[in-house]
């Protein structure tokens, strides 16, 4: 075990513990424990409540993934809760307005996909759920109708994001007041954000999906020159679905499968597998080498096959073999970096999300992803619901011969993923994080630092990252970003092995927010880890 000192120590409980970006939400999932929920009841507690407090990146408007673990039954169960594309959606439109590719901003990815995640909300608390909804969403109206503080990051967004959202004038009218971006510290308040919380938990996905919240989210696309209409509202759903796993040194690790690209962190897991990792230096240059090779084999097949695999035959057992994985491990060199043109990549690391993490006193768990992909998603509010409207759908492809081609009722390629991991049968870590694209090399990194090196759950999330890919277009897709807390030597050695470097400063924001919750075997204390890139707070009783 190596020494690694961080900011603050892990935070021990023995019943509960939520951990998530902001610490109010943290609370709000933990009263919901004191209260008698479970797992799932304190998920959505912290997700609503994020979705108000945190409206850069996630909201009712968004879509959401979870990794739901029943102590009683032994059993882990992903929930799918994204949206699908509306009926009226094509390429054939597209290229009919002169387009190549879907914008990033605007009512048209806003209105594409109809919002999966409230879907998701419903479904899990149905199946898992003690208390009553409007109980787990009355933190979130509360900061919704009252107001809450912004934080530091929160109103840096909002400045950095200000001329896309004054595009908007409901959006405006909430984060633009007097048309500037508010100060740290000062009450931000969507009243009509409360309403369709509100109603939300008054009449569950109904409310959402058949009731006023999807005539007014319709009608602001009518209105507006977009996609979505009552009735793709109606035929939304969320769908369980089978997760998808691997071992890696007696470690069962759990992901969420396609459309997610969970399947990449299987993938790095298997080829790093035969390396000894342990022997080598933790903030080297070797085990940062020989992940970043791992991340660019694990991304070529990421881009090259994960679609909607309603639409695509994705072979996921396939790409998770061993033998697989021995193929593909030979094009690691380990004294030179693989030139990126041999294994290209279309994605882009720039994009947001939160990531909840819960636990019960009886050992259930929750580990969730809720997005809005980018910063404000869309930039989009719809009319009078409140709701910031997502922009995962700029992730759909209009080459018709791509797999993640967009096509009526289809789900895009979701850069969101959870994860839950398990040693000698019992749960072990409840992790995931926010970060695109780079989502899946923090959950590598992190997984490895607590496997192969030891480290616990705070030290794993506070340690020096790196994210290999472009943040925008026109930057080099071997570009390796990463933090300057790596000794100066690591740095210089993997520049002379021909990694293309972006020196960022000693902590940076845009390496992820990650969260965990491990569970000692013996004692069954709960350990929660939460990043200090992010405004949360691992919290328990």
């Amino acid at each position: 075990m190596i020494e690694m000192h961080t900011g603050r120590p892990p935070t021990l409980a023995p019943r509960g513990m939520v951990a998530c970006p902001h610490a109010l939400a943290s609370e709000a999932g933990v009263e919901i424990l004191k209260a008698g929920g479970s797992a799932v009841d304190a998920a959505i507690a912290a997700s609503a409540a994020l979705s108000v407090i945190y409206p850069h990146m996630t909201g009712l408007g968004g879509d959401a993934f979870w990794l739901i673990y029943d102590a009683k039954q032994n059993s882990v169960r992903c929930l799918d809760g994204a949206g699908c594309a509306a009926a009226n959606a094509s390429i054939e439109t597209f290229r009919a307005r002169g387009m190549n590719e879907i914008p990033f901003h605007g009512i048209l990815p806003a209105t594409l996909t109809v919002p999966g995640a409230v879907a998701s909300w419903c479904e899990a608390h149905a199946a898992h759920g003690r208390l009553p909804l409007a109980r787990n969403l009355a933190a979130a109206a509360g900061y919704a109708r009252e107001g809450f503080p912004v934080t530091e990051r929160l109103a840096n967004w909002i400045a950095a994001t200000a001329p896309e959202l004054a595009q908007n004038r409901e959006a405006a009218a909430i984060f633009l007041k007097s048309g500037e971006a508010p100060r740290a510290g000062q009450s931000l308040v969507n009243t009509d954000l409360a309403h369709s919380i509100e109603a939300v938990g008054a009449g569950g996905r109904d409310a959402y999906y058949e009731g006023e919240i999807a005539k007014e989210l319709s009608r602001y696309a009518g209105a507006n020159g977009g996609f979505f209409t009552e009735a793709d509202f109606r035929a939304q759903r969320a769908q369980w679905r089978e997760p998808i796993s691997t071992d890696y040194r007696g470690v069962r690790l759990y992901q969420t499968p396609p459309p997610t690209q969970g399947i990449s962190v299987l993938q790095m897991l298997n080829l790093i597998e035969p390396f000894d990792l342990a022997a080598m230096e933790y903030l080297g240059a070797d085990h940062v080498h020989f992940l970043v090779q791992a991340k660019q084999l694990a991304y070529h097949d990421r881009d090259r096959w994960i679609a909607d695999p309603a639409f695509t035959n994705v072979p996921v057992e396939r790409l998770l073999s061993r033998a697989y994985a021995d193929e593909r491990r030979a094009l690691i060199d380990p004294a030179r970096a693989l030139p990126w043109d041999k294994v290209p990549s279309y994605g882009s690391l720039a994009g947001d999300t939160v990531y909840i993490c819960a636990v019960d006193a009886e050992g259930n768990a929750a580990s969730l992803i809720h997005s809005l992909y980018g910063v404000f998603g869309s930039c989009v509010v719809a009319g009078k619901s409140g709701i910031v409207l997502q922009n995962r759908s700029a992730y759909f492809s209009l080459a018709p011969a791509h797999p993640n081609k967009l096509a009526p009722g289809k789900r895009p390629l979701h850069t969101l993923i959870a994860s839950l991991a398990f040693r000698d049968d019992k749960l072990w870590q409840v992790f995931g994080c926010m970060g695109a694209d780079g989502q899946p090399q923090i959950q590598l990194q992190a997984y490895v630092a607590m496997i192969d090196f030891g480290l616990n759950v705070q030290q794993a999330i506070e340690s020096p990252r790196w994210l290999s890919g472009r943040f925008a277009l026109g930057e080099p897709r071997d570009l390796l970003n990463i933090e300057g807390r790596y000794p100066e030597g690591t740095l210089k050695e993997l520049e002379r092995r021909g990694h293309v470097l972006n020196r960022w400063g000693a902590w940076n924001e845009l390496a992820g927010h990650a969260h965990g919750i491990s569970i000692d075997p013996v004692t069954g204390a709960r350990s929660g880890g939460s990043d200090p890139r992010s405004d949360g707070a691992a919290i328990g009783y």
